[in-house]
């Protein structure tokens, strides 16, 4: 049967108080889940924890390897930053005992990576020691995203309890690697993993994705030319060249901003493309004039532009700050690529799973979800734009991602369990559970 929470309210309340009586084991699984600290290369302790949940909750489990081979030509690659040895991807999969005619299958896809948590003493807390306080978990990842696989392994779990699964194959996928290529859901791509559907419960608060920014990594390797510090003219700072060639790109930034140049999604918003200088490192000797530095910067792009577009603005506008730059004479850079290169997307807001999703939200929350175009990237890009399965990230409100003390709203956790858990039983059906 398919649910409709418009012709079957006791079901839709039913659902509703399932998956409210989970939120204490909810709170407690992403306590878990923070304490894991699954950096990028750090992955697999937390990778380990979401495989023993997938198999608790009757999933088929596959626990594999991103293999270069598999991905490297496929489209959306991104050059690595590490090894993948030891850092799985772990799928659970669904597979209805009764799969109903009109059931479409979905993928709820989530990573398990998270970002550095830089300056550890300026935390209130220990990042990977999580803290419940007025209503929020707090830690690192806490919000981007263990909250998201917490929510949509919740909604799983909440049908199971009402003796209901869904009646189409539901995919659940904790993925490395989300945070500097992708190249883990890739990888889930590229091992036969499709759908009707996808949805990424990113923490992008009490909205619907409709598009994305494209992002993309370079490096930039100055070299200058040493020299004692008692006569810094006699040489060249690579760390002086650096920064200022980092300064060269501002003129790019701004003119991606302007009005005429921004697609339609962006035209509110304040400053949709942003360039950053994210990580520095030069020179060998404090009194020695610095003859290398490398810098990593980011760049956004707008849906729609191809990224050797992108690769060619950069490295024109470097190749012209050599030549234009008195300050810059002598100086030799080249440009390479790690780490993300992202096209940017748009989705479909008419298409049936975003309406549906929409309206759930709507009956949930007692508001509707408001569209947002993001000035990041995801790993929706990924089934949007190359499998052609629509996608959309839907998930918790969170603050300071990426920052210091992120947390995640508890409520806004189980608000968005309830969405799914009702998303799959009008999207999939729903069939009794076995036994």
């Amino acid at each position: 049967m398919t649910l409709d929470p418009a012709l079957d309210p006791a079901l839709e309340a039913a659902v509703r108080a399932a998956v409210a009586a989970r939120r204490d084991a909810a709170v407690d699984e992403l306590c878990a889940l923070v304490a894991e600290d699954s950096q990028v290369g750090r992955e697999k302790g937390a990778q380990d924890r979401m495989a023993a949940t997938f198999a608790a909750m009757g999933l088929v489990v596959d626990r594999f390897p991103v293999d270069l081979d598999a991905i490297r030509d496929r489209p959306g690659f991104s050059p690595p930053l590490t090894d993948y040895a030891g850092r799985p991807n772990v799928v659970g999969y669904h597979r209805p005992s009764a799969p109903a005619v009109e059931g479409r299958s979905l993928i709820l896809n989530g990573h398990i990576d998270v970002v550095p948590p830089g300056a550890e003493r300026l935390w209130s807390h220990p990042p990977f020691s999580p803290v419940v306080r007025e209503g929020r978990v707090y830690g690192r990842g806490a919000g981007d995203m263990k909250a998201g696989i917490v929510a949509y392994c919740t909604a799983f779990q909440a049908l199971a309890d009402l003796g209901y699964e869904p009646a189409a194959p539901v995919i659940l996928q904790s993925v490395i690697e989300e945070e500097c290529t992708g190249n883990g859901a890739l990888a889930c791509l590229a091992r036969g993993y499709t759908a009707d559907a996808a949805i990424i419960p990113e923490p992008f608060g009490p909205s619907l994705m409709v598009g994305q920014l494209g992002v993309m990594w370079a490096r930039i390797r100055v070299a200058g030319r040493p020299a004692h510090v008692l006569d810094t003219s006699a040489g060249l700072s690579a760390l002086e060249a650096a920064y200022r060639l980092f300064d060269a790109l501002r003129p790019l930034e701004a003119a991606w901003n302007e009005p005429m140049h921004r697609h339609p999604l962006y035209a509110d918003h304040t400053h949709p493309v942003n360039f950053n200088l994210g990580r520095v490192d030069g020179g060998d000797w404090p009194s020695s004039v610095a003859a290398e530095a490398t810098i990593d910067v980011r760049l956004g792009f707008y849906p729609g532009v191809p990224l050797e577009e992108v690769r060619r603005a950069l490295e024109d506008t470097v190749a012209a700050a050599l030549v234009d730059d008195p300050a810059l004479a002598g100086i030799m850079a080249d440009v390479s690529y790690q780490g993300f290169q992202a096209e940017g997307c748009v989705m479909d807001a008419d298409h049936p799973m975003m309406t549906l999703l929409g309206d759930l939200h709507a009956r949930v929350a007692g508001a509707p979800a408001p569209p947002l175009a993001v000035t990041c990237t995801t790993d929706a890009r990924f089934f949007q734009l190359y499998e052609d399965i629509p996608a959309t990230c839907y998930g918790p409100e969170a603050t300071h991602i990426h920052g210091i003390d992120e947390s995640v709203s508890i409520d806004s956790l189980m608000q968005v369990a309830t969405v799914l858990a009702l998303f799959m039983g009008a999207w999939c059906g729903l069939s009794p559970r076995p036994g």
